[in-house]
């Protein structure tokens, strides 16, 4: 099976937006999708997610899915606005709730917020299945960046989030909380054990050497190319260079408002008492 796929790339956040497609019966899923926000103001908008809708009308498409890879530290879902807009059910990985656990308590959230993974419509656990049209949708659970990380095989595509970057970026940041590199050296050797013909789309590209953005390559072209795991790179070197690279990166500039937001399935915290709603900086916390 050969899904059509559409990318939709934010240069702001060096987000991929993925919008995938079975050609006979006109169903898609939409992944990791993008809500601007403003950390100077705090304002947020809707350009990204305005640039997929309007495609997906125009192409006759009929949403079910709208698929997150994981809680981005790094941008803002928009998956509620999709929802409304399109329809479409939100689906995370069933590890949601780890990542919550661990958030909420930083963020002090709000009594009635449950770190269980409520607030999406389906959590999905490893091999589970989905359908989109007459294409087959094979959730793997691909752990180490975070808890809740899975992977999308629609076909032969795969979209695999912040797990693996192209080959020339290499691999996820393992520093987060749940994050571990030898789990994530594992999970990427799930992925790289896919056909070599595999397509491979990737959720975020910061061109680096000064290259064009680029989001697709295969499993054959990470195998042989990939800067941190390339075939004969072993568990112990990835773990030993992962966890020396990740002590000199520096937090995503997102990361606080986009974490508390991505684990409420995107949407914002309730509002308080003045009808204003708020996203907090812990201090000295990270």
């Amino acid at each position: 099976m050969h899904p059509d796929v559409k990318t939709f790339f934010d240069e702001a956040t060096y987000t991929a937006t993925h919008v995938v497609w079975d050609p006979d019966t006109r169903e898609a899923a939409i992944i990791d999708s993008v809500k601007d926000y403003d950390p100077k103001s705090g304002r947020t908008g809707t350009a990204c997610a305005d640039a997929v809708i309007a495609f997906v009308k125009q192409r006759g498409l009929t949403v079910v899915w709208i698929l997150e890879t994981h809680v981005h530290a790094d941008h803002l879902t928009a998956a509620p606005y999709l929802k409304e807009e399109l329809g479409g059910k939100v689906a995370i990985g069933a590890r949601i709730d780890q990542v919550q656990q661990v958030f909420k308590k930083l963020f002090n959230t709000e009594e009635g917020f449950t770190a269980d993974g409520r607030q999406f419509d389906r959590l999905l656990e490893d091999g589970d299945s989905l359908s989109i049209g007459k294409l087959d949708v094979r959730v793997i659970h691909t752990p180490g960046h975070t808890p809740a990380c899975v992977t999308y095989v629609i076909g032969d595509a795969a979209f695999v989030g912040d797990t693996l970057f192209m080959p020339d970026f290499g691999t996820a940041r393992c520093d987060f909380p749940g994050g571990d590199a030898r789990t994530l050296f594992r999970s990427i050797r799930k992925i790289l054990a896919l056909p070599p013909e595999t397509r491979l789309f990737m959720c975020h590209d910061y061109a680096p050497n000064g290259r064009g953005y680029r989001w697709e390559t295969t499993v054959g072209a990470e195998r042989a190319e990939n800067i941190h795991v390339r075939d004969g790179v072993s568990e112990d070197d990835f773990v030993e260079m992962r966890s020396a690279r990740d002590k000199e990166l520096d937090m995503p500039v997102l990361i606080l408002p986009s974490v508390q937001v991505n684990m409420r399935a995107g949407d914002m915290p309730p509002a308080e008492d003045n009808g204003l709603r708020y996203l907090k900086i812990p201090v000295d916390a990270l």
